[in-house]
Formats: structure tokens, sequence, C-alpha cells
């Protein structure tokens, strides 16, 4: 039995998707801890529900000179609660903090991310306003590998939405949602049954590089 921490920040909508493809038995894996750097996060009540236990760390807790966060302090006290669960999979869902380096170089290769955007189109913030501004016809959702580049880690599995002509944000970020909680949980899999790495930059599945749009790319 494989065992997942995951990070999350705000509702945890994706936390449950994983939470409920562990509990059903289709992966050999248990989510063994949720962790927060927003102690009033609803994802952390999820948790609880389904008896996960939970951690709240705020980087103001974590000051260093002249009063400021200590970034460095914070992600070092967050790898060292992390570690007591010896986790096999580290899944960001929905963690709004950028990690430090040393942060994801002490999981590389065993951190995953989802990102609302057909990456690497959109990274970073408000990806829904962008893709409406840009007349795109089609936006997405990304899962990849964590690296030290913003939401540029090799991407793994992306899925598609159409964009209609009266959409607002909220119309968008909706309908990727739910391709979200469909890819997640896939790659959380492919993941814990051993079939999806990453070596030197490049994600594999089943042996086989893929490219940069992930498995089953145009």
């Amino acid at each position: 039995m494989k065992n997942i921490v995951v990070l999350i920040s705000g509702s945890g909508s994706n936390l449950q998707a994983i939470i409920d493809i562990c509990e059903s038995g289709k992966i050999q894996a248990k989510v063994t801890a949720v962790f927060s750097n927003k102690s009033d996060a609803y994802g952390l009540e999820r948790a609880k529900t389904h008896g996960i236990p939970t951690h709240a760390l705020s980087v103001q807790d974590y000051l260093g000179g002249e009063g400021k966060p200590d970034r460095q302090a914070f992600d070092t006290e967050l790898m060292t609660q992390i570690d007591t669960y010896q986790p096999d999979l580290i899944i960001l869902a929905g963690y709004m903090r950028i990690l430090s380096p040393n942060f994801v170089q002490h999981y590389l290769g065993k951190m995953l991310n989802i990102h609302p955007s057909l990456l690497p189109k959109y990274s970073g913030l408000h990806t829904h306003q962008r893709a409406i501004d840009a007349d795109d016809t089609e936006h997405g959702t990304s899962v990849h590998f964590v690296t030290e580049e913003l939401d540029g880690g090799p991407v793994i599995l992306q899925a598609k939405v159409p964009v209609f002509e009266d959409d607002t944000a909220d119309d968008l970020a909706q309908r990727v949602l739910v391709q979200e909680h469909h890819i997640y949980p896939l790659v959380t899999k492919w993941f814990i049954e051993g079939r999806l790495s990453m070596k030197d930059g490049q994600a594999y599945l089943d042996a086989i590089a893929l490219g940069l749009h992930g498995y089953a790319e145009d």
C-alpha cells in the first residue's frame, strides 16, 4: 500500500477525487495526510470526514529578518512534517504557494500538480479569463510533474473543453474542473502502479517518453 500526501489551499474537490479512488480500491494507495497553508480551507474538513490527519501551516508563523516571512524556514518545516508520513507520492491539489527549489528537489519525480490550462499556454493565474480574452476555442487542464519552473514540469495528461462565445471565467472554470476530477485520479493510478516516471526532465509512461502535451497528444 503506497502513501499519498496531498497539499491544498482551498475547497479540495480534487483532493476528494483522489480520496475516492483510493477508497474504491482501484489503486493500492491511501491518503495518509493533508496539508494546507490556510487553516480555514474546506479541504481540511473533507479529509477529517475520512479520518485523514490534517495539518495547517502558515508562512506567517515563520518569520526571518525584518519580520518578513521566511519561505525557506516554512518549506523546511513542511518537508519535515510531510516526511513523517513516508510519502510515495505528493499531490498538489490547488496548493497556492510557490515552492522553494529545495522543496522541489527533495520530492523531484514524485510530486504532481494539476494546472487549469493546456500547458505550456497560460502558466500562472487567471487562466480561464486569459483563454477567453485570447478568443481561444478550446481550453483545458494539465497534470504535470513539478519542477523548479512554475507550471513548467513535463506534462503527463491533458483534457480539453470547448470555449463558448458567451462563457464567463466561472463557466469555463466549472467545465474544466469536471475534467480535472477525471484525469487527476487516472494519473495518480499510473504513478502508483509504477507505470509513470520522470527521468532527465521528461515524463515517461510505460517506458515511452511523452511529448510536449503529454499522453494522447494530438
